[in-house]
């Protein structure tokens, strides 16, 4: 399996697997909020800057794959992919323990050099609350899914990076 994985890890066809899988779940993330009507909270907002790492992780694999760019592209990955099961832990507890002491902030902060909210408002401007569960799906509701999904993410991506000293085996005329 880890020879295979390596094996994937230089060819585009994984990396743009990756980005649009993290483009779906985005899409599918913009439907709950304009076509649904549940409004993001900050932590959500922050949650889909994750999703954002890990679809231009993929993208970035997919521009290069046999060059050292690949290692930039599993270190986003993986860095996305663990800051989002992070966030979405945090929101799940701000969920399912609800204090008045612990709340999340009425606006995203971003740094004044990628003023997201500013340039996308559509898609980055917070205006719900955490602590509302307004979906729920089996009785989990959004961030804990987004746990298994960035947990998902974040398993794929380390099994990646330990594949990678693990060359595949070469074949000769008999296949043997």
């Amino acid at each position: 399996m880890l020879r295979y994985l390596n094996q994937c890890s230089y060819g585009r066809g994984a990396w743009l697997l990756l980005a649009l899988t993290a483009l779906a779940f985005e899409l599918t993330a913009l439907y709950f909020q304009h076509v649904m009507g549940l409004q993001p909270c900050v932590m959500c907002i922050y949650e889909r800057c994750a999703l954002f790492g890990v679809m231009g992780a993929g993208i970035v694999g997919a521009i290069a794959p046999k060059t050292p760019l690949r290692w930039a592209a599993i270190l986003i990955w993986i860095y996305s992919a663990y800051e989002g099961a992070r966030l979405s832990y945090e929101h799940t507890m701000i969920q399912l323990h609800p204090n008045p002491f612990v709340t999340c902030d009425f606006a995203a902060r971003f740094p004044t050099w990628l003023p997201l909210d500013k340039w996308l408002p559509a898609v980055f401007v917070a205006s719900g609350d955490c602590a509302e569960r307004g979906w729920t799906f089996l009785t989990w509701s959004m961030p804990q899914w987004m746990i298994v999904i960035f947990a998902a993410y974040l398993l794929v991506a380390l099994l990646v990076l330990i594949a990678q000293p693990f060359k595949p085996k070469r074949r000769d005329l008999f296949g043997r």
